[in-house]
Parts: structure tokens; sequence; C-alpha cells
């Protein structure tokens, strides 16, 4: 089976705050048809990002595939409020990076 990162994928991969407690993410998709292969590969989901995170699945708050913007969306509770001692991202915006090298099984 073929696959590729989902960095060669989609349009837009993000991370930022969502109020002082949570880290949102984004996955957005210029075209519908690679958004839908993507959703049917699964490698998007809420337990795979829990261990891509490594992170326990409680604290992802919100999964989302929002079909009419051809977007992925999830959110995390921080470990700790943003701006608090210890905080290694007060704008959660270095935190996507570990879904860029996700691998998605593409349809042939």
């Amino acid at each position: 089976m073929a696959t590729k990162k989902l960095s060669e994928l989609a349009k837009t991969i993000r991370s930022k705050n969502a109020g002082t407690d949570k880290i949102t993410f984004d996955i957005i998709f210029r075209e519908r048809d690679v958004y839908e292969m993507v959703k049917r590969s699964k490698a998007l989901t809420r337990e795979k990002m829990a261990a891509l995170y490594k992170i326990s699945g409680n604290r992802i708050t919100d999964f989302v595939e929002y079909d009419p913007a051809n977007a992925i969306k999830f959110t995390i509770l921080r470990e700790r409020p943003s701006g608090s001692p210890g905080d290694p991202d007060i704008f959660g915006a270095q935190q996507y990076a570990p879904l860029l090298d996700v691998e998605v099984t593409v349809d042939a």
C-alpha cells in the first residue's frame, strides 16, 4: 500500500491556543477528495492522536471531522495553563510538528 506524509496532503497543519487551558489543532485540505481519502484511511483518529502526542485520550476534549471546511480538528487540555511557569509554548503554535510526518495510506 502506498503512503504519503500528511504534510504532502494537507494545505494547512497548525496548532494554537484555545483559551488558557487548551491547544487546538487544525488539519485543512484544499481538495475534497483528498480530505475524504484521509478520513477513510483512519490515520487521524482520537486514539491515534493520543498515541502520537503520548497523552491520555481523556486529554482530547474534541475531535471533529468538519466536512464544510475539509478539515479535521482536535483540541487537547494543556498540562499547565498558557504562560505559567514551565509552559514550553505560550501560544501553542509549535505543537503541530508531530502531525507533519503522519503516514496516510493513499488510494491507488
